[in-house]
């Protein structure tokens, strides 16, 4: 994609980019859905450690199994895809791109990746578990658990990305900073604020306990310190580049 290209050219630059996507998404699916249920059976074990004796997951619709071991292979191919899709949508984005604009694209792409990667593995392995033991806490000898698959894996994918995009706050407020519509004074003097509408969102999106509130308001609240120092950060480094510039 050049700037001297035609709207008719930019779509079939888009389309090309589409295609391509499609077909590794497509790749990726295939072969994750061959392991979907190795797949399912990992994404269950924090509740499998925390069921009852003798329970055991269920499907009521004939094929509830088939079409969620489908949307497990789909969900895991096109998380297996993604640097490819990532690519592509770089392949037709940079070229109207500025020189210091496409400095920025790959840190940015990079620290998405990994920001998001560590939010779905601290549900993972530390708030899913404990979600899951609350819920299971209701059962007693007359009421036996029975997850559905269908809807448990929904529940636990919902979780797995609501922690993945809660942890790309830092980058979020880091290009807020950026663009100049916030400051890292303005993040510190709103500090108060910020924290009880963290700790009001982990509320709405967490099950009515305590540990499982904290366990999604701790992580953010941390993250937003690390946002205003970070800012600060880049703040002085702007600043002496400017004054380094002056002098020459």
């Amino acid at each position: 994609m050049t700037a001297k290209q035609t709207f008719i050219e930019h779509l079939a630059e888009l389309r090309k980019r589409l295609i391509i996507s499609l077909i590794a998404v497509g790749i990726g699916f295939g072969i994750c859905y061959y392991f979907s249920q190795n797949i399912f059976d990992f994404l269950m074990i924090p509740l499998y450690k925390v069921l009852p004796a003798g329970a055991t997951m269920i499907f009521t619709t004939p094929a509830e199994a088939f079409f969620t071991y489908m949307k497990v292979g789909l969900l895991a191919g096109v998380f297996v895809a993604s640097p490819i899709v990532l690519y592509q949508i770089w392949l037709f984005v940079a070229p109207a791109l500025y020189r210091r604009e496409k400095r920025y694209a790959i840190p940015f792409i990079g620290s998405a990746t990994l920001l998001f990667i560590g939010g779905a593995a601290f549900g993972y392995f530390i708030a899913v578990p404990t979600i899951f033991k609350f819920f299971m806490g209701f059962a007693t000898d007359f009421i036996v658990p029975a997850p559905k698959l269908k809807e448990t894996l929904s529940f636990s994918c919902m979780l797995l990305l609501t922690f993945g995009l809660s942890f790309e706050l830092p980058l979020f407020l880091f290009f807020l900073t950026r663009l100049g519509v916030v400051s890292a004074a303005t993040l510190a003097r709103n500090r108060g604020y910020v924290i009880v509408g963290i700790f009001i969102v982990a509320a709405v999106l967490t099950p009515p306990d305590v540990a499982s509130q904290f366990m999604m308001a701790a992580p953010l609240v941390v993250l937003y310190e690390a946002s205003i120092w970070v800012a600060r950060i880049f703040v002085r480094r702007t600043k002496t580049s400017a004054k380094g510039r002056r002098r020459k």
